[in-house]
């Protein structure tokens, strides 16, 4: 009896030991990317956490608690930028998404050349974003570009006078290089989601007597919902945290028109040299993006619930 039972313990070993390098050896593979992703981003933003408890000065740092924090609740510049983001972002994703989804609605129909036009299309996304502010910075430029007298021509302008230079229509020269740069994102990813639509509900709708603006409400954008949601808020994100391009276009300027809360970042971190105070602003940006996903991914939740 004494035996039977050792020879049961002793097949149990191996058993236990095959189970627990079962339960090790996925961790194994995933090891390089978590200790990438570790170092990539946990380290670089525990750091940056840090540093906004800290006052930095040329030479040494001293522990300031929440004085960072405090003093962005008097700081005009701030604010400024605060609302200047919004606007940015708000603007700039509803002509991306509106125009993006048009074309991705106009390439998902069959017509003669529409290879070629979804390589146009597509092309925007592929150029460097310092390259296509540097570009749009001069199409704005009267001396050199066309789009000022293109203006004066339209009677929009009143003189073909560079947009970029008025504080009242500085914004709106980031906002369109950036509807030119993003459209391609969305049209590429709604008009994968439209391929993936199975095409008998929309014959089904048809022989139903649904008009093409009910079988877009009532099968296309249910469909659709899910992709949105996602596309939208990976889009905010970006846009929110984008400062290339308005550096590139107007550092800022004029008189603070265009100085996004990214922008304030860089310039607090690399010109003013207040690293301090530049991590506290990127911990409030961080806070506010976090906040905007979590009830956006609330809102695709029961979207996805009810489709």
């Amino acid at each position: 009896m004494t035996y039977a039972v050792s020879e049961i313990r002793s097949a149990g070993k191996p058993r236990r030991k095959r189970l627990s390098h079962a339960a090790i050896e996925p961790w194994l593979y995933l090891s390089p990317s978590i200790i990438l992703l570790v170092v990539v981003l946990l380290v670089p933003l525990v750091i940056g956490i840090s540093y906004s408890f800290r006052k930095f000065s040329a030479f040494k740092s001293e522990f300031v608690g929440l004085g960072q924090y405090r003093a962005m609740l008097s700081d005009p510049v701030l604010g400024q930028a605060l609302v200047n983001t919004l606007w940015w972002t708000v603007a700039s994703l509803f002509f991306q998404f509106f125009l993006g989804l048009g074309l991705a609605l106009l390439l998902d129909k069959p017509f003669r050349g529409r290879k070629l036009v979804q390589a146009l299309v597509f092309l925007p996304w592929a150029v460097p974003s310092f390259l296509s502010g540097l570009t749009w910075a001069w199409l704005f430029n009267p001396i050199i570009g066309p789009l000022p007298h293109w203006l004066f021509a339209l009677g929009l302008k009143a003189e073909p006078t560079n947009i970029l230079s008025d504080p009242a229509t500085a914004m709106w020269g980031p906002i369109v290089a950036n509807v030119w740069f993003g459209i391609p994102f969305f049209a590429i990813t709604l008009l994968a989601a439209l391929k993936s639509i199975p095409s008998e509900l929309h014959e089904a709708a048809a022989i139903d007597g649904a008009s093409p603006w009910q079988r877009f409400t009532k099968v296309t954008l249910p469909f659709l919902a899910p992709t949105i949601a996602i596309t939208v808020m990976l889009r905010t994100i970006w846009i929110a945290t984008f400062a290339d391009l308005i550096f590139v276009m107007t550092e800022g300027g004029p008189a603070g028109s265009t100085n996004t809360v990214p922008v304030y970042i860089y310039v607090s971190a690399f010109k003013s040299l207040d690293k301090g105070y530049a991590s506290a602003v990127a911990v409030l940006l961080l806070v506010l993006l976090i906040a905007y996903a979590i009830a956006l991914i609330a809102i695709r939740r029961s979207l996805v619930r009810h489709v």
